[in-house]
């Protein structure tokens, strides 16, 4: 496939070859001579929602063919607990964790299970979500191995707790209302600083796909609602605006602190205007 022909398979706009070249290709440059020392290597992409994380590593992976490098991407998206593992989740921990998104809500075995595959040269299966009816797919991708590069993509990966004095102060309306006692916030950033911590340790390489600011976040959000809802209207999964505003609403205190602090320590940081592309395209 050539780039062209990628773009055109994505529905972007034809001036998207210049973000391709100034920026992707630099990109893969950089990974590529990284790999040259180290295979398998793992990228860790991380991006709040609606930077472009899955657009990015469509083309990381025909850039880093080009280069004669093997490259897959798995998402954390994929490795969302059932609907059903977090209804139960739910129940007996707390009812924030019925909605999928934040540390806790993830099947972090899973994604050990296939980063050691990876890493040992080994075939693997990649999981896929279906979040148009919040739910994981019985569909999975098969990989024969092995692999030189796993970009492992996520709007969390990479992602440090918070230190726990910042935790008291709720940080908007869903957890003024719905995590007074700061239960649920708490157990997110205590996984966040446990399995999480232990997986992201597997991370060669940390790319951060920076939005601007939070309320950008929603903005893009709304696109991908807008997409999900004409490939499947009746999907239950399917947000309207008001659902849209609340289920963001779990995302923004991580997204806050991700933006405020993990700039100073990942490897590459690539600023993404509000149009979802790299600033200066």
């Amino acid at each position: 496939m050539t780039i062209e022909e990628l773009i055109a398979a994505e529905r972007l706009p034809d001036d998207y070859a210049a973000i391709v070249e100034g920026h992707w290709k630099p990109l893969a440059t950089q990974i590529a001579r990284r790999a040259a020392s180290r295979t398998p290597l793992i990228v860790g992409i991380n991006g709040a929602q609606g930077s472009g994380k899955t657009t990015v590593c469509r083309f990381l992976e025909l850039l880093l063919q080009r280069r004669g490098l093997r490259a897959v991407t798995l998402s954390l998206d994929d490795l969302y607990l059932t609907h059903a593992e977090r209804l139960q989740l739910a129940a007996e921990v707390h009812p924030l964790f019925a909605t999928r998104g934040v540390p806790g809500t993830h099947a972090v075995s899973m994604a050990f299970g296939i980063i050691e595959d990876v890493l040992a040269g080994r075939a693997f299966e990649v999981p896929r979500f279906d979040k148009a009816f919040d739910d994981r797919s019985n569909e999975v991708t098969r990989i024969s191995g092995p692999v030189d590069v796993l970009l492992f993509e996520g709007w969390c990966v990479g992602a440090a707790p918070q230190a726990p004095d910042k935790l008291t102060r709720p940080v908007n309306v869903l957890e003024a209302e719905e995590d007074r006692d700061a239960v649920w916030r708490t157990l997110v950033n205590h996984w966040l600083g446990e399995d999480y911590a232990r997986l992201f340790k597997l991370v060669d390489v940390l790319v951060m796909l920076k939005v601007d600011s939070f309320d950008a976040v929603i903005a893009n959000r709304r696109r991908q609602e807008e997409k999900l809802a004409a490939l499947n209207p009746l999907g239950p999964g399917v947000l309207d605006e008001d659902a849209l505003h609340r289920f963001v609403s779990h995302y923004e205190r991580l997204t806050r602190h991700m933006l405020e602090e993990m700039p100073a320590r990942a490897d590459m940081v690539i600023p993404i205007d509000r149009n979802q592309r790299p600033c200066g395209a």
